[in-house]
């Protein structure tokens, strides 16, 4: 039987119509601060906490419930005739409900606040009595989530709450506390710039369960991180079309962090998160058009990003292929009209592009995870180094730094071919630098001609230089290092290959 519940919440979101349940059920209510002046203006009966602890409310609020009265009540074991001796003795009341939420930390990092209103936004109270509550879970409901009101004014007025509903509430709590110091550990290691904290705590909350995984053999879900502040595949919203499949996400992320990193009109075609097809144009329509073009075999059933909002002419070209996904900052009225006909495909909005300014990379191992900056440095005219006796033209210039950019998010060893802003061949995922450049020129059916040649790391041997220059290719950017550079260069110099070396790295495991 629940006789007594404790309610202070700073998210009042559900709480009168709750409470009221409460009140007529006969259960007494005790409350602090603004959430008991709610209430009351709501004509609930409340007893302020500071009669309860008969100490009043102090520190400009932060000491309130912080006392053996409180805690004693919600921490006693029913069970145990010392505990219920000294509730006795000391004229405690055992109170059976908990229903707590935290001061609002996480909406309060979002903006850019002062120090001194992050520091008054710290609850200490609030996860103290959640995680005294759900400690002593059979004996005490602990609620934590306007969600759950429902179910349990529905459990009270049924005298039907089990040991397992107990369990499980304290369960979330534990999540709450857990997710809500994890935050404010994230934060301070920001501003402090820690950048690897000896002990990395992360927090991530579900968006959905997935059909499978990888494979429909594998179970699945979908996670996103707390504090995301950026356009991403995390807070992208469908507008239409299937479920997606942990492969579709995988898919997405990997297309639109690629259109990202580019201002003009960019658009890429995915496959198992390579672009089979990227190009940049004057109009979003062209830079698809072209994007697809370029492998127009390997873009059946692609993931399809755009850096620009999809109109009625990108949808037309669309309209005819079979097409998984389009992600997009925004669909015009008129592509969705002709999107929407296509009542499979998965349509996703992210909003206007913005990134974040420090995210990590992870990677997961049996046993742990790999952390690691996300940060590229930026590569243009000004700060390469051009190694070969033949200077570039602006064009080349322009599709080396074109191919550069495109080539950060193709799997190694990877080469990728480009001419006039759009790629001709891509060569993905070889276990040797001649085979991926061997793979970009048979990728390119005969476009090679002309292009230029990005290399995710030094050529270890002259190879790759000498099958760039059977397909034509007349610049190459890499960046360099190789014990063998000399031999390299040697080898671009014999064909007249422009060279550049960035000393950047793009491995992509």
């Amino acid at each position: 039987m629940i006789k007594t519940a404790l309610i202070s919440v700073s998210n009042k979101e559900g709480i009168v119509d709750f409470a009221k349940q409460l009140d007529k059920s006969g259960i007494k209510i005790i409350s602090t601060g603004n959430t008991a002046k709610l209430l009351r203006q709501n004509k609930i009966n409340v007893t302020l906490v500071s009669e309860i602890t008969k100490f009043a409310e102090m520190l400009d609020g932060r000491v309130k419930s912080l006392h053996p009265n409180i805690f004693a009540g919600i921490l006693a074991d029913k069970n145990n005739k010392k505990h219920l001796y000294e509730l006795k003795k000391y004229e405690i009341s055992p109170i059976d409900l908990v229903v707590i939420n935290f001061y609002p930390f996480e909406e309060t990092i979002k903006g850019s606040p002062k120090l001194k209103e992050v520091i008054e936004n710290i609850d200490i109270g609030g996860p103290a009595l959640v995680r005294a509550a759900a400690k002593n879970c059979k004996y005490v409901l602990v609620v934590v989530d306007p969600n759950d009101y429902d179910f349990v004014i529905e459990k009270i007025k049924n005298k039907k709450i089990t040991e397992n509903d107990k369990l499980n509430l304290a369960i979330k709590a534990f999540s709450h506390t857990a997710r809500y110091d994890t935050i404010i550990n994230n934060y301070f290691n920001e501003i402090t710039k820690n950048q690897f904290p000896k002990i990395l705590n992360l927090t991530f909350k579900k968006i959905q369960n997935l059909r499978y995984g990888e494979n429909p053999h594998q179970s699945a879900s979908f996670y996103k991180d707390i504090v995301v502040d950026e356009s991403c595949v995390s807070s992208a919203k469908q507008l239409q079309g299937k479920e997606l499949s942990f492969n579709n996400i995988l898919d997405i992320d990997a297309a639109f962090e690629l259109v990202k990193d580019f201002e003009e009109p960019t658009a890429a075609v995915i496959k198992h998160t390579n672009p089979s097809g990227v190009a940049s144009a004057s109009a979003i329509e062209e830079a698809y058009k072209k994007a697809h073009e370029t492998d127009a075999k390997s873009a059946f059933g692609s993931v399809v990003a755009l850096n620009r909002k999809c109109n009625r002419e990108a949808a037309e070209i669309m309209k005819p292929l079979f097409l998984e996904v389009v992600v997009c900052p925004k669909f015009e009225k008129s592509a969705l009209d002709i999107l929407k006909k296509k009542k499979n495909l998965r349509l996703l909005e992210t909003g206007a592009i913005k990134k974040q300014k420090t995210t990590y990379d992870l990677k997961k191992v049996c046993g742990g995870i790999l952390c690691q900056t996300s940060f590229y440095p930026d590569v243009n005219e000004k700060n390469v180094k051009i190694v070969t006796k033949r200077k570039l033209t602006k064009e080349e210039i322009r599709d080396l730094i074109f191919s550069w950019k495109v080539n950060k998010h193709v799997k190694s060893n990877s080469i990728v071919l480009a001419k006039n802003k759009i790629t001709v061949g891509i060569g993905a995922g070889q276990m040797s630098r001649v085979d991926a450049v061997q793979l970009a020129v048979m990728k390119s059916e005969g476009k090679s001609e002309g292009s230029v040649m990005s290399s995710d790391a030094f050529f270890p041997f002259r190879d790759g230089i000498d099958e760039a220059a059977k397909a034509g290719v007349t610049a190459i950017i890499q960046p360099g290092g190789s014990i063998r550079d000399k031999e390299v260069i040697g080898a671009a110099n014999e064909y007249n290959i422009a060279m550049v070396f960035t000393g950047i790295r793009l491995f992509r495991h």
